[in-house]
C-alpha cells in the first residue's frame, strides 16, 4: 500500500553546492499525490511563478554534479537524491516537500540522517495499491565508458561497479536486492564522495561551498581526508548505488526490475529513465498486489536497521 508520514518532519542545514543555509519540511501528502517540492520562499516573496515542482524524471534538468528537478516556470531544487533515495528506501510514496531555498541541505552526506527522522514519526497506510513500474524489456545507454542498463526482474536489484585513479578508492562494485531493509541497512549511511582536486575545481567554479570534510568523504591519493575514514570499506560504491535508488525514485513509482550501473551518474541514470518510458513495449504500470508489496525496498524497514544504531550496538 501507498504509504506517507505520519506527521511533518523539519531539517535544516546547508546546501552542498550553494553553501546556503535551508529549512526544508517534509509534510503527509495523500494518495497518489507523489513527490512534491513546494518553494516556501517564493510564497514569502510574493512570486507569481508556479512554486510547485513534482519529483518525476521528465522534470529533470542536465547537471553532471547532482539532480535537479524544474517546472515550466524555471523553479528549481537541486541535491534531491539524497531525500529521494530515502523516501524510496522507506517506502514513502506521498509527501509534500516545503524548502525555503533551491537546494536540499546536504547534512553529513548521506541519506540516514532522513531515514531516522522518518522512522522516529512513523509512516501510515493510505489504503490505496501502490503503482509500480515493471520493466519488461532491457533497455541500455552509453556514454564513452560509463553504461546504465536496465532489465526485468522481480524486485529492484542494483549491481554497481565503480573505476578510479586513487588508491584508497580504486576498482569496487557490489550487488544488492533492495527489499527487506536492504537499502537502510547497506546503503542509507553511505556519503557522497569525491577527490581533493575535484574539491579545489569545484570551488574555483563557485561550486561545492557547503562541502566539507563532514559532509563528504575526501580522497587525496591513497589517503582518505575526512576524520573518522570510511563507514564502509566499499563506502564509495554503496554511494553510488544510493544515489542511482534516489535517481530511479523520480520513474513515479518503485522500480520492478533489475539496474547495472558503470561509472554511470545523475545524468545517465535519467537518460536511462527517459529511454524506458520513450516506449510503452518497455514497461508496465501494475497496481501492487500483496506479493509485489513484500518485495518493494521500503518493506520491513524498523529503527534497528539504521547503521549508526547497529555501529553503536557493536
Amino acid at each position: 500500500m501507498q504509504n506517507t508520514v505520519k506527521c511533518s518532519v523539519s531539517f535544516v542545514g546547508v546546501g552542498l553546492h550553494t553553501g546556503r543555509p535551508v529549512r526544508m519540511v517534509v509534510l503527509p501528502a495523500p494518495a497518489d499525490h507523489g513527490i512534491r517540492f513546494l518553494r516556501s520562499d517564493l510564497i514569502a516573496a510574493g512570486s507569481d511563478k508556479n512554486a510547485e515542482i513534482p519529483a518525476i524524471w521528465s522534470a529533470v534538468t542536465p547537471s553532471r554534479l547532482c539532480t535537479v528537478v524544474e517546472n515550466e516556470d524555471g523553479v528549481s531544487v537541486s541535491t534531491i537524491e539524497h531525500l529521494m533515495a530515502a523516501f524510496a528506501g522507506m517506502g514513502i510514496h506521498n509527501a509534500l516537500v516545503r524548502i525555503d531555498g533551491g537546494e536540499v541541505p546536504i547534512l553529513d552526506g548521506s541519506s540516514e540522517p532522513f531515514v531516522a527522522a522518518f522512522l522516529k514519526v512513523g509512516l501510515v497506510s493510505l489504503e490505496t495499491p501502490v503503482s509500480a513500474v515493471r520493466v519488461l524489456r532491457a533497455v541500455e545507454v552509453r556514454e564513452g565508458e560509463a553504461v546504465a542498463r536496465l532489465e526485468p526482474a522481480e524486485m529492484l536489484e542494483i549491481d554497481f561497479r565503480i573505476e578510479f585513479e586513487e588508491a584508497a578508492i580504486g576498482v569496487q562494485e557490489r550487488s544488492l536486492k533492495l527489499s527487506n531493509g536492504a537499502f537502510v541497512r547497506e546503503l542509507s549511511d553511505s556519503r557522497t564522495f569525491c577527490r581533493q582536486s575535484d574539491v579545489d575545481a569545484m570551488r574555483e567554479r563557485g561550486l561545492a561551498l557547503g562541502g566539507t570534510v563532514h559532509n563528504a568523504v575526501v580522497f587525496d591519493g591513497a589517503r582518505v581526508v575526512s576524520p573518522g575514514g570510511l563507514r564502509h570499506k566499499d563506502e564509495p560504491v554503496r554511494h553510488k548505488m544510493l544515489d542511482a535508488v534516489g535517481d530511479l525514485a523520480l520513474a513515479g513509482g518503485p522500480i520492478l526490475g533489475r539496474y547495472t550501473g558503470l561509472r554511470a551518474g545523475h545524468a545517465m541514470t535519467n537518460r536511462l529513465l527517459r529511454a524506458l518510458f520513450e516506449d510503452p513495449a518497455n514497461y508496465r504500470i501494475e497496481r501492487a498486489a500483496a506479493g509485489i508489496n513484500g518485495k518493494l525496498p521500503g518493506a520491513g524497514v524498523h529503527a534497528g536497521d539504521l547503521p549508526s544504531l547497529r555501529r553503536q550496538a557493536a
